[in-house]
């Protein structure tokens, strides 16, 4: 069940309807009955806090409730609410941290069982994307041994038009997929790479650290590259607190008075400078050209858009926006913008992920809806259980790829010959269409 059928509600709507029974409670009849027509979904008009609203969407059957409306106190409260009617799993999505951090003191505060709180993901997302140069995508797997990375391959870059066995000398990485014009592509040692692929890369965290440093040289994920960040928002707060914390001396732009001195009295590893940063004799008197990426995370698309362009314009090698409008984001990486991040998209990915684990440890969907990568730990029915790769992948759907095994906390490379046994943990690459099938062999 999903309370509210905004832009997260509709994702999220649209990722479970194919294979779970979904109810979305919206209290604009209009937009109920698009969604109900647009995805075949059972809809409710009425109010999602309400009992009586939850009685007639027939609350004692629901599995899991997800409460994704735009107003955070309205989504605890329906959780609230659904805990006081039944033990139905909850979920709530928040903007305002202080709610997460009351949330993690008790158990269930509120009454629920799950929360994500939008700007945080979002600043996690564009952290872990930074850390990787050339990186547009990062998860970890394995308590972070194994990383999934997606690169944009450049035409100049040093793998663009040579074929995976060429350019894979990595142990421990596995080229993974290649998404091209929109498809997947399950590379042989013979694919030819191409520039303007992305490339799908699982191995272990070094080397996926040195892969991405080889398709930027200079700028090692090993070092502490210059960062510098537009806007004082929660997103842009909390990017600045969370690359302090992994050693980071980042730059912050803040017109606003109060909020520039609010963070630098609370982020003191952070430079806050006051100023529009659309001003460009003053981003040219701050060098801001010479940083290695510059995060625009202000309210206003068209800023954060104007802003990359500037700092692409005066030198910045990386350029990474926060995007409100999905359609926009396309668009704005079209037009020269690196990375452009849709914090509702990032927050119903997880809260995807949270309802389509089924027997995965960690699960994490590419381009949206094109393929996922799982983690799975093996038991003896598996199909991989105590058996060479080569001989039990041939039972494995198309579209299938094994990127990445630990064993006992140790990192294996998976190849042909390597057998798997109950209790190893694999990462793997599965095709959008081979998700149901492979799920139930693993």
């Amino acid at each position: 069940m999903i309370i509210g059928a905004g832009e997260v509600g509709e994702s999220i709507a649209a990722d479970l309807a194919a294979d779970h029974e979904v109810t979305v409670i919206e209290t604009r009849s209009e937009r109920a009955e698009e969604l109900a027509y647009e995805y075949n979904v059972l809809t409710i008009t009425g109010d999602g806090t309400d009992p009586a609203t939850l009685d007639q969407a027939n609350i004692v059957e629901a599995e899991m409730v997800i409460a994704s409306t735009d107003d955070d106190e309205t989504n605890i409260v329906a959780c609230s609410t659904v805990s006081a009617l039944t033990e139905t799993f909850t979920i709530a999505r928040i903007k305002d941290r202080k709610y997460l951090h009351t949330w993690k003191r008790a158990s269930r505060a509120f009454g629920i069982d799950d929360m994500v709180c939008t700007d945080l993901l979002a600043a996690n997302s564009i952290v872990d994307v930074i850390g990787l140069p050339a990186s547009v995508a990062v998860d970890s797997f394995a308590n972070g041994s194994v990383q999934m990375a997606e690169f944009e391959i450049s035409q100049a870059g040093p793998v663009a038009d040579k074929t995976v066995q060429a350019a894979d000398q990595y142990d421990s990485l596995t080229f993974a997929a290649i998404i091209r014009d929109g498809l997947v592509i399950i590379p042989t040692g013979t694919t030819l790479i191409e520039g303007g692929d992305r490339l799908v890369v699982i191995g272990s965290a070094e080397s996926v650290r040195t892969f991405s440093n080889a398709l930027s040289p200079g700028h090692s994920s090993d070092s502490t590259d210059e960062v510098a960040i537009v806007g004082g928002s929660e997103i842009g707060y909390n990017v600045a607190r969370l690359l302090g914390e992994r050693g980071f001396k980042p730059r912050l732009i803040e017109q606003d008075t109060d909020r520039a001195r609010e963070i630098a009295e609370q982020l003191p590893r952070t430079t806050v400078m006051e100023s529009d940063a659309t001003d460009i004799a003053f981003l040219e008197r701050e060098h801001i050209g010479d940083a290695d990426v510059v995060v625009s995370a202000v309210k206003s698309d068209e800023t954060n858009l104007l802003v990359s362009l500037l700092s692409r314009r005066l030198g910045t090698d990386r350029t990474v926006a926060i995007i409100d409008t999905p359609s926009y984001v396309e668009l704005f990486e079209t037009v020269g913008v690196d990375v452009a991040i849709n914090p509702r998209d990032v927050v119903a990915e997880e809260i995807t992920r949270l309802t389509q684990t089924g027997g995965a440890e960690n699960l994490a969907l590419i381009e949206s809806d094109k393929a996922e990568v799982i983690e799975i730990e093996i038991t003896d029915s598996s199909v991989l259980a105590n058996r060479p790769i080569r001989e039990s992948t041939a039972e494995l759907p198309d579209g299938v790829v094994i990127g990445a095994i630990t064993r006992n906390r140790q990192f294996v490379t998976p190849r042909g010959d390597t057998e798997v046994y109950p209790g190893d943990h694999v990462v793997v690459f599965v095709d959008a269409e081979a998700i149901d099938e492979t799920t139930n062999k693993l």
